[in-house]
C-alpha cells in the first residue's frame, strides 16, 4: 500500500553533482524517518544520510559536508543533493522511509534504488 519512486541517479564525472528523489505514496498518513542508503558491489547496504520528522539529519562521514538531505513533508519525498562526487561514492542509492502503525509501531519502505556512477 506505500510506495517508494526514485529518480536522479546517473553518470557524473568527479566533482560534478546530482541530486536524488524519492516520492512516497500510497496510504500514508504521516512518515517519521526518511532516509538514504547505498550498497555498492561486494559491500553492505549502508547509511548516507537520514532525516527526521523534525528536520534533523545525521550523515554518514565519508559524505558530510558534500552531501545534503531534505524533505517536502506537503509531497511526501526526500531528497538528497550530492555535491563533489567522488568515485567511491558509485554505488546504487535506495530510499527508505519509516511510517507509523495506525495501532503501534512501524513500518519502514525501501525503493527500486537508482544507479549512480562517478567516473571520468
Amino acid at each position: 500500500q506505500v510506495q517508494l519512486v526514485e529518480s536522479g541517479g546517473g553518470l557524473v564525472q568527479p566533482g560534478g553533482s546530482l541530486r536524488l528523489s524519492c516520492v512516497a505514496s500510497g496510504s500514508i498518513f504521516s512518515i517519521n524517518a526518511m532516509g538514504w542508503y547505498r550498497q555498492a558491489p561486494g559491500k553492505q547496504r549502508d547509511l548516507v544520510a537520514r532525516i527526521a520528522s523534525d528536520g534533523s539529519t545525521n550523515y554518514a562521514a565519508s559524505v558530510k559536508g558534500r552531501f545534503t538531505i531534505s524533505r517536502d513533508n506537503a509531497k511526501n519525498t526526500v531528497y538528497l543533493q550530492m555535491n563533489s562526487l567522488k568515485p567511491e561514492d558509485t554505488a546504487v542509492y535506495y530510499c527508505n522511509v519509516v511510517i507509523p502503525r495506525l495501532g503501534s509501531g512501524w513500518s519502514d519502505y525501501w525503493g527500486q534504488g537508482t544507479q549512480v556512477t562517478v567516473s571520468s
